[in-house]
This record gives structure tokens, sequence and C-alpha cells, in this order.
């Protein structure tokens, strides 16, 4: 799997949600940011590129 390039890494069950919620608590520490529940959502989790997008909108937002 090439987790660079996949862009349905929920819409093809590569997450599930238990997966999805250490993924956050990770991103969260790594980046010292703030993932409410409201952006927890597949197209914010489908691909790196869709997390690294909501991680620097979320820094940025403060």
């Amino acid at each position: 799997m090439d987790y660079a390039t996949c862009h349905d890494l929920i819409d093809a069950h590569y997450l599930d949600s238990l997966t999805t919620l250490a993924l956050v608590a990770e991103l969260e520490e790594a980046f010292d940011v703030t993932i409410p529940t409201v952006e927890i959502i597949p197209a914010n989790f489908n691909s790196a590129e869709a997390m690294w997008t909501m991680v620097v909108r979320l820094q940025e937002e403060g």
C-alpha cells in the first residue's frame, strides 16, 4: 500500500473507527493541534494529503 498516493483510506476500509481515533491522538500530539469531533470525517482522513491539509489549517486557526 502506498499511503502517499492513496485517496480512499476510510472509504476502502483501510482505516476503521478505532484506528482513526488513534490516528487523531497521534496527529494531535505530533503537531500540537486539537482536532474537534466535527473534523473527524472521511474527507479529512481519506488520504495523507487531506490529513496534512487539515493539520495545517488547524495550526493556522490556532
